[in-house]
């Protein structure tokens, strides 16, 4: 009988301590941006040579969409 309350009690403690919720962040926290990398840190030669990379790839692509257009209005 002894064993059983003891486990009863145990039981009931250990259930009480797990049905806390931590409280939610606060919401002006969590829709903060992201800081923009300043113009000099470690990753600033890759982040133009990306940027460059883009460009040319959208010049690229801006080549491709003029001559897939000759080619419609040549007939082809």
């Amino acid at each position: 009988m002894k064993i059983t309350a003891a486990a009863l009690a145990v039981l009931a403690l250990g259930l009480s301590a797990c049905g806390a919720d931590a409280p939610p962040p606060p919401q002006a926290a969590a829709a903060q941006p992201a800081q923009p990398l300043p113009d000099s840190n470690v990753f600033s030669t890759d982040v133009k040579a990306l940027q460059k990379a883009k460009d040319v790839q959208n010049t690229v692509d801006e080549q491709k969409k003029a001559q897939d257009q000759a080619i419609q209005d040549s007939g082809g």
